[in-house]
C-alpha cells in the first residue's frame, strides 16, 4: 500500500513542480548571482573529469531553503552531467569505495529516515504485519523493518551489483533540449544507464537490486504476501517511484532556480581554448 501512495505522490510532485519550472528548448541557462562558484574539477592522474562538488549545508539561507536543500541533496548526491563548457568530457568512474561512500551517504540522508517513517505510518494506518502491533511499540517495529528494506534496496543499487556489473549508479542528467526530450531521457535510465567506462548498458543495477531487495524484505516483514506476482509488483512499484526521482534528478536546476537556491554544477568556467 505504501509503495502505491508514495509513487502517486512522487508522480504529482514530477507533473506539477516540472510544468511549471521547464524552461523551452531554446532557452538558454541563465547565470545566476550570489550562488556558490562550483565547477568540474580536472582529475591530475586520470584523462576525466570529477564532478562538481556537492552545494555545503551554509549554502542554504533561511529555513525554507534548508528544508528543500535536504530533498535537493539526496537528488543531486545521484545525479551526474558532463560540463557542457567542455563537450565529449569524461566524468572520472566510481571505485568500489566511492560506490560504498554513495551507498553510506544515501541511506544517512535525513530524507531518508523521513522516508522510512512514512512508510512505516502508512504500514501501521493499514496495519500490515499484524504481528508488529499497534501504539508506539507496533510503530517502531514498522520503522526498524522499512529501513532495513530502504538500506537493503541502496546496498545492492548502489554498490553491489553497480560493483560487480562495473555499472555507474548514477543519474546523468541531460540538461538540454525539449521537455518531452528530458522526460523520456529520465524515464529511460530506469533500462538504461552508464558503464564505469562510460558507455551505455541495461541498468542491471535497478532491476535485480530491487529484486533482491523485495526478496529479503520478506524477512524484515512477515505480512508480506507470498508469490512471484505480490513480489513482482512491488518491484514494479519501487522502479516507478524510482523513475519519479529520476525526473526530478533532471529537472531539479529549474526547480532551483525558481526557488534562489545554490545547486550542484550552478557555474561552469569556460575554458581558455575552447574546442575547435
Amino acid at each position: 500500500m505504501c509503495y502505491v501512495v508514495r509513487s502517486i505522490l512522487a508522480g504529482r510532485l514530477c507533473l506539477s513542480i516540472i510544468l511549471a519550472c521547464a524552461t523551452p528548448a531554446s532557452a538558454q541557462e541563465p547565470t545566476v548571482s550570489g550562488l556558490p562558484q562550483e565547477q568540474a574539477v580536472q582529475n591530475k592522474t586520470a584523462s576525466c573529469l570529477e564532478p562538481p562538488p556537492m552545494v555545503r549545508w551554509e549554502d542554504y539561507q533561511g529555513p525554507f531553503q534548508k528544508a528543500v536543500g535536504v530533498l535537493g541533496r539526496k537528488l543531486e548526491r545521484k545525479s551526474a552531467r558532463p560540463p557542457r563548457y567542455k563537450p565529449g568530457a569524461v566524468l572520472c568512474s566510481l571505485e568500489p569505495k566511492d560506490k560504498f561512500d554513495l551507498f553510506l551517504m544515501d541511506t544517512f540522508e535525513p530524507v531518508s529516515f523521513l522516508a522510512a517513517g512514512f512508510d512505516a505510518g502508512m504500514d501501521q494506518a493499514s496495519n500490515r504485519d499484524p504481528s508488529f502491533g499497534q501504539g508506539a511499540e507496533g510503530y517502531g517495529k514498522r520503522y526498524a523493518a522499512d529501513f532495513a528494506s530502504q538500506t537493503s534496496w541502496r546496498f545492492f543499487t548502489d554498490f553491489a551489483y553497480p560493483t560487480i556489473f562495473s555499472e555507474d549508479p548514477r543519474y546523468y542528467r541531460l540538461g538540454m533540449g525539449s521537455f518531452g526530450r528530458r522526460f523520456l531521457h529520465a524515464i529511460d535510465h530506469a533500462f538504461v544507464a552508464h558503464r564505469d567506462d562510460g558507455t551505455h548498458m541495461f541498468n542491471i543495477s535497478e532491476w535485480m537490486g530491487t529484486a533482491s531487495a523485495v526478496a529479503l524484505s520478506d524477512a524484515y516483514h512477515p505480512g508480506n504476501q507470498p508469490g512471484l506476482a505480490p513480489a513482482a509488483r512491488r518491484v514494479g512499484y519501487v522502479v516507478l517511484q524510482e523513475m519519479g526521482f529520476d525526473v526530478l534528478r533532471e529537472f531539479w536546476p529549474e526547480i532551483a532556480r525558481k526557488l534562489h537556491m545554490p545547486f550542484r554544477g550552478a557555474r561552469e568556467p569556460q575554458t581558455a581554448d575552447p574546442p575547435r
